[in-house]
């Protein structure tokens, strides 16, 4: 198992499905994708807006704000890919010309009979040969893609020059993953299964610092130019948020959320469980 990172060899995590590079710290995880197929938990997309919406929307009008400071003046072209329920595209189209793309066909359809301008598929099968962007967006999606180099080289192809990459994305250096693998090795790993999204139609397989993901991206012909931190979770909605796969035990579910409630004052002084990073596409030579 190699590091796509570094290239060093993985070791065995906290799971069979588990693996962690000792030198640069990335994780990866062997777990089946499986969009539009049915799998052994169900998502509850209601509970699951009622609980993300409002801190997605918040983060998203950040995102919007880091895309308008690094964009070259006049370019004004934006892809989100895995546009989901197109709360991005809503966020930014007052400032940009949007085009979103999901594989999800059930959630990507209900987002276009809502007039958003959303294509059903795969980022960049679903793109017309001579389409390029200014701005390419993933919001908690890069982390879902197995071949995420390939992904990358199709960002780099499918940008104008000097085009904006922003990553949008969970974080190893979360305080709350930290604490999940903590509690994992005493037995419990639900948490822990739970932010890796292990039996979901479309699970983590990578969990990045900023510094590891920082040099994956640079070796794929790209500059970090802004990076940051941004709010994990909010106390309204959060009971929806963590009951949505599934059928959650109650006792768990009380536990966690209870755990979360007390932990979310101080939270601000840990680092946060979700960063969002800027890359400029690198000039040729």
């Amino acid at each position: 198992m190699v590091c796509i990172v570094c290239g060093n060899t993985k070791m065995a995590g906290l799971a069979s499905w588990h693996a962690t590079c000792p030198a640069c710290h990335y994780e990866s995880a062997d777990l089946s994708v499986a969009i539009n197929q049915h799998t052994g938990l169900e998502l509850n997309e209601a509970e699951r807006e009622a609980g993300l919406k409002a801190l997605r929307l918040e983060n998203f009008r950040a995102i919007v704000q880091f895309a308008k400071r690094h964009v070259r003046p006049g370019r004004r072209t934006l892809l989100d890919v895995g546009s989901a329920h197109g709360w991005f595209l809503e966020s930014a189209r007052d400032d940009f010309d949007v085009l979103g793309v999901e594989p999800d066909a059930v959630v990507g359809s209900r987002a276009a009979a809502r007039g958003l301008p959303v294509r059903a598929g795969f980022f960049p099968d679903v793109l017309r040969e001579d389409e390029r962007f200014d701005v390419i967006v993933f919001n908690d999606v890069i982390e879902h893609i197995p071949d995420i180099r390939s992904a990358l080289d199709d960002c780099r192809q499918r940008l104008n020059p000097e085009g904006i990459l922003i990553l949008n994305l969970p974080s190893s250096r979360g305080f709350f993953y930290r604490l999940s693998k903590v509690i994992a090795r005493f037995g419990w790993r639900t948490p822990f299964e739970r932010l890796w999204q292990k039996d979901l139609p479309s699970p983590h397989v990578h969990y990045f610092s900023p510094d590891n993901l920082s040099k994956l991206v640079a070796g794929r012909g790209f500059d970090l130019v802004d990076s940051a931190e941004l709010p994990a979770l909010r106390a309204k909605g959060l009971r929806e948020r963590l009951s949505c796969v599934g059928k959650v035990p109650l006792l768990s579910l009380w536990v966690q959320y209870i755990a979360i409630i007390c932990a979310i004052p101080v939270l601000k002084i840990f680092p946060s469980d979700i960063i969002v990073c800027i890359f400029r596409k690198k000039t040729a030579g």
